[in-house]
């Protein structure tokens, strides 16, 4: 335990975060919004580069720091996050403002996700990035699976809850539900599944061609 922790801390430290997304991630922690760690923001920028995104869906969206991120990795690509908190998807239009990204490049959509999902066309992103209400991410994956194109990519940041994934004692219906998620897809032939454990992990599904 004392090893991975000495990692951790390394790759925290190791990890060199954008100015601007420095000051978003501030502002997160005031509201209360707890953003994605400098590590696991790395990861998904790079997800976003080698995938070439032009098309991008946020299901949480902080204060701006995920989304943020997704589009450091890929400049082109045009971004809608959706969180059903007003405050959080103003403080992180203030972000995208204040990081010169130009409006046609990101749609914010206030609702709860279960209710703006269903009504997205299907088959026609690139990547989904999954981090609002633990309760419903399962749904929210099922939706991502659906919303991606053919090697498209579903992202699920805090994917190991703090550590309860891997503590078999505990039950709650929120670890049960990662350790499912994390269970199913990955013996899943639908999909790649690789589980980072960088920072508060993250959870990667690129979805597989059936032609």
């Amino acid at each position: 335990m004392g090893e991975q922790n000495a990692n951790q801390r390394f790759v925290d430290e190791a990890t060199s975060e954008p100015e601007h997304i420095a000051r978003a991630r501030a502002h997160a922690l005031e509201l209360g919004a707890a953003p994605i760690s400098p590590a696991i923001g790395a990861q998904c920028a790079i997800i976003a580069a080698v995938s070439q995104a032009l098309n991008i869906v946020e299901i949480g969206t902080g204060a701006g720091v995920s989304g943020l991120w997704l589009l450091h990795g890929s400049p082109r690509a045009t971004l809608t996050t959706i969180d059903k908190e007003p405050e959080h998807l103003g403080a992180a239009r203030q972000a995208f403002a204040e990081a010169r990204i130009p409006p046609a490049r990101a749609r914010f959509i206030t609702g709860r996700a279960s209710e703006v999902l269903p009504r997205m066309n299907e088959a026609s992103y690139d990547i989904v990035l999954v981090d609002a209400d633990p309760e419903g991410v399962i749904e929210y994956v099922e939706h991502g699976l659906r919303l991606v194109r053919a090697g498209g990519t579903v992202l699920v940041p805090r994917v190991l809850a703090g550590g309860a994934v891997a503590d078999p004692v505990r039950r709650d219906p929120v670890t049960t539900a990662y350790r499912s998620l994390i269970q199913e897809t990955q013996a899943s032939p639908a999909v790649i599944g690789a589980l980072s454990i960088t920072g508060e992990g993250l959870l990667q599904l690129t979805t597989v061609s059936t032609s």
